[in-house]
């Protein structure tokens, strides 16, 4: 395994399993070092680049892990270590900032849909909120929705209504990003850019697929569940981040790399 990937990897199982005697100790690292929006208090520059070192539980170490174990170690050996280390911090803090853009676009719409809601609260508004920031529909919201319908004047049921705007609100905002999907994505883009004839063989299908394919279907799917949000918890434009600064970054280097097929 060449150095740059072996690294990479140890760093991210030692900060995953950091986390728990850390936890312990009331040392939450993941809300410490994961990505947040640029205008929660807990946002810190240097996240940028913590963020990908933190990973949410095994599954989601491990498949990215793989991914760079297997991409990463092809890209390392032909470009060399210096070229490959730069190349997954400008993927990886690439996707945060595309990432960091959309959050940002979400948020100021979801700042005004407060607001609105503060302004004229209703059960249906309230209802809407719910179902389309929080995900899940909590058995309290629906107690709630129901017997403020039967008296919309009272003061205690608009009290609620926009104590669980409020904190959906807050939720939003201090939620954090974790793990080196944006940067693995980058990679995954490089292989296709630098292989794209070479079949690959899925863990989910016995049918070979050629690499440029494998990246165009993906990144399709990923640009696919980011627009009609879809897949919810998953940072779908982190991953297109980490391609696009890739492709970018290829196209720059293309006057003095080869294709190799």
């Amino acid at each position: 395994m060449p150095p740059v990937v072996k690294n990479l990897i140890l760093i991210n199982v030692l900060m995953w399993i950091a986390k728990y005697p850390f936890m312990n100790m009331g040392i939450d690292l993941t809300e410490k070092l994961g990505l947040h929006y640029i205008g929660s208090p807990l946002f810190r520059p240097y996240q940028f680049v913590t963020h990908l070192f933190m990973h949410a539980d095994f599954f989601h170490l491990f498949f990215n892990m793989f991914a760079l174990y297997m991409f990463g170690k092809v890209l390392e050996m032909v470009w060399g270590p210096r070229r490959f280390l730069v190349y997954f911090f400008v993927t990886g803090l690439g996707a945060a900032l595309l990432h960091s853009y959309v959050t940002y676009l979400e948020m100021s719409s979801l700042q005004k849909s407060v607001a609105a809601f503060v302004n004229t609260p209703s059960p249906e508004l309230l209802q809407a909120f719910v179902k389309s920031n929080f995900g899940q529909y909590p058995s309290e919201v629906a107690d709630l929705v129901n017997n403020w319908s039967v008296s919309l004047t009272n003061p205690n049921y608009i009290q609620q209504s926009t104590a669980w705007v409020q904190e959906i609100f807050t939720m939003r905002i201090n939620a954090p990003t974790i793990g080196a999907s944006g940067a693995v994505f980058g990679i995954l883009l490089g292989f296709g850019y630098l292989f794209p004839n070479t079949e690959l063989m899925l863990l989910f299908s016995p049918i070979p697929i050629k690499a440029k394919y494998f990246v165009m279907g993906y990144g399709a799917i990923e640009l696919f569940l980011g627009v009609t949000g879809s897949q919810r918890g998953v940072a779908h434009f982190a991953h297109l981040g980490g391609m696009l600064f890739g492709f970018i970054l290829l196209k720059y280097w293309s006057k003095h790399s080869q294709k190799f097929y």
